[in-house]
């Protein structure tokens, strides 16, 4: 493989002059990029520590890490861990890893390394553009501050005299880079050892600095845009967004899986031969994670069995039933009354005996997040449906305001909290539109219309996005005041509260490029998904890849004859993916996209050897299987395979 190696330690006697007049240094090392991921750590550290011990010199400790340029995850690595004591800092990297240091700290910084001729994209991480990342500048003399990068006019002679106010001439909105460089040397005591060097002159009209410069702030201004990381992938939307919200014709047989939710599978209470209606409890919750699954047609039970689950790959007991055709109504389902009458315990009770489950395709039931045993204070609704080509839950916005916003109310009165808010991507004007105009006389409730990026439908990324609000790691909504529930699942609460209808139907986008006639169904629990893909006209190709759910977190079915869940949102047909996989070049693009701050690449290289210690240690555990790491891979690395692995065995450990 290629090394693409930016940086190497500088030789003794350069480092030398590096370390002469200095002392008592904190040591920060980056960890190769652009290479073969063969060891976690190099040995550019250990060498540079024995060449200062050799010199007499005191290094009060040292740390290495990956990427120091991703300045985010650098500031929270470095966090209170450099010692008291420390005079100076020295770093191992390239250039725009000294520059980041040298801005958290503030402490005089010093370039241990030099950056050989490779152009690369790091630091400004997938764009287009390209950056030297030179570390053989001025960084040493200029207190980290790079006057190439950071003045408008690239001097590296000092002050142009054109500054006013600390403001650039060029571009007056900039702070002066050079004005920047005097202060801090003069803070560190250096502004007579910078003037002693020699005047050099630089043609800066060759570059349009501020274009760089301006370039390079767009891009890291979106990458942080409400949460770290993301991507966006192509939405392809248009497939179905225009096609009707249509009910799916009448199933004739329905196989109901007792095991559709987070949690214990339910209890069948049914028997062969019995003769069930619509609404019916058919299975019951087996434990406080669980939940009841109810009949969603009217006729005869004629087998209970394991049947083949979209979900574990594996057979899981289900009830299946043969509908009469009638739609015939169990008793049980009638309405509850007026809002204003029912107390949270009531709408809890509600809530958890109509089996609803959260639909984004979590499946958690909902009912356990109306006890979070903690104050909370606001209810988000995510109607974002981040994934590329669903478009259920856009037209369930469209089509079920009202429903959605009495679910919300109900949520609001089941916790006790002050504020609801509404939020949708930006990418469904005409939903976003609609939801102000039903809300506007509602004084507890909002819409928020936040930017398009994968995947902000993740609970712990809309809460970050909407509230700022972090949860930490391990954690839950509620530890930050929170409740977070789909628009399905809102409307399906809806549902529960006027009419008493238990969770027995949702609505299914069937897209994709290679599906014949893409269409949004209301389609009843139990129904199979290869009649669904024939209803729309079969799959255009033989080697298309079928999904329920989106192309991003969606399972692949190599078997049809499964039926549709709770949290089925989608059912996609797409061209197969590209299937090599190539060693880990460590470029960081992984780390850059991944939401919750994790460093992927590590799993990649763990997992194959089993060790689960490892990957525990880099908080896999916090991973939400967005698989934005994945998607970015320029090696084709199947991640998310490596980090399920990683994760069944960690809790298997416990």
């Amino acid at each position: 493989m290629e090394d693409y190696t930016k940086y190497k330690l500088k030789a003794p006697d350069e480092l030398a002059e590096v370390l002469a007049g200095s002392d008592n240094y904190f040591v920060i090392a980056c960890n190769k990029c652009f290479k073969e991921f063969v060891s976690t750590e190099e040995t550019d550290c250990e060498e540079f520590l024995k060449i200062a011990e050799e010199q007499g010199k005191t290094v009060i400790g040292s740390v290495q890490t990956d990427f120091l340029c991703n300045k985010i995850q650098t500031e929270k690595k470095l966090k209170d861990l450099i010692p008291e004591g420390t005079e100076n800092i020295i770093v191992l990297s390239c250039g725009l890893g000294v520059q980041t240091i040298a801005d958290i700290t503030g402490k005089p910084t010093a370039a241990a390394c030099n950056t050989l001729n490779y152009r690369g994209q790091h630091g400004m991480a997938l764009t287009e553009k390209a950056c030297d990342a030179c570390a053989q500048c001025y960084l040493n003399l200029t207190g980290g501050i790079c006057p190439i990068v950071d003045c408008s006019k690239s001097l590296l002679n000092g002050q142009c005299g054109g500054a006013k106010n600390g403001k650039c001439e060029v571009d007056p909105n900039r702070d002066c880079a050079w004005e920047k460089i005097y202060q801090r040397l003069s803070k560190q005591g250096r502004l007579q050892e910078f003037e002693a060097q020699p005047v050099q002159f630089r043609d800066y009209s060759k570059i349009d600095h501020k274009a760089i410069s301006d370039y390079v702030k767009a891009i890291r201004d979106a990458r942080l845009d409400g949460y770290y990381g993301g991507v966006h992938p192509q939405e392809r939307k248009e497939l179905a967004e225009n096609a009707p919200l249509l009910k799916f014709p009448e199933p004739e047989t329905v196989v109901i899986s007792l095991s559709q939710h987070s949690g214990r599978p339910a209890e069948p209470v049914v028997q062969v031969g019995d003769t069930v209606k619509v609404g019916q409890v058919i299975g019951t919750a087996n434990g406080y994670i669980s939940s009841p699954v109810h009949s969603s047609v009217s006729g005869t039970v004629i087998a209970i069995e394991p049947r083949l689950h979209p979900v574990s790959g594996t057979e899981s007991m289900a009830v299946v039933i043969r509908s009469d055709g009638q739609d015939t109504l169990d008793e049980s389902v009638k309405p509850h009354g007026s809002l204003n009458d029912l107390s949270p315990e009531d709408i809890y009770n509600i809530v958890r005996d109509s089996g609803i489950v959260g639909m984004g395709g979590a499946t958690f039931p909902t009912a356990v997040k109306l006890k979070p045993g903690k104050p909370v204070d606001t209810v988000l609704l995510n109607g974002c449906e981040c994934e590329p080509l669903l478009t259920a839950d856009h037209k369930v916005l469209l089509t079920y305001a009202d429903d959605i916003i009495f679910g919300l109310q109900v949520l609001l009165k089941a916790v006790d909290a002050e504020k609801g808010i509404i939020v949708i991507e930006d990418n469904k004007p005409d939903a976003i539109e609609l939801m102000q105009e039903k809300t506007a006389e509602l004084e507890n409730i909002e819409v928020a219309a936040v930017r398009t990026k994968y995947p902000q439908g993740a609970e712990k990324m809309l809460i970050k996005r909407v509230l700022d609000r972090q949860v930490p790691s391990g954690g839950l909504p509620a530890d930050v005041g929170a409740v977070v529930c789909n628009i399905s699942t809102a409307k399906a609460v809806s549902d529960a509260v006027v009419m008493g209808m238990p969770l027995i139907e949702r609505v299914v986008s069937v897209t994709g490029e290679r599906i014949q006639n893409p269409g949004n169904y209301i389609v009843k629990i139990g129904t199979s998904v290869k009649d669904i893909i024939d209803y729309c006209g079969g799959i255009t190709t033989d080697d298309a890849v079928v999904k329920i759910g989106g192309p991003m977190m969606g399972l692949v079915q190599t078997d049809l004859d499964v039926p549709v869940l709770k949290g089925a949102n989608g059912i996609i047909a797409v061209d197969p993916e590209v299937s090599y996989e190539n060693p880990c070049i460590k470029c960081g693009r992984c780390v850059d996209v991944c939401p919750m701050e994790l460093s992927p690449l590590y799993y990649a290289k763990y997992a194959p050897l089993e060790d689960w210690e490892g990957m525990r240690e880099k908080n896999v555990m916090d991973c939400i299987e967005c698989r934005s790491c994945e998607y970015i891979c320029s090696s084709r690395i199947p991640l998310l395979k490596y980090i399920r692995a990683g994760k069944t065995a960690i809790r298997g450990m416990k």
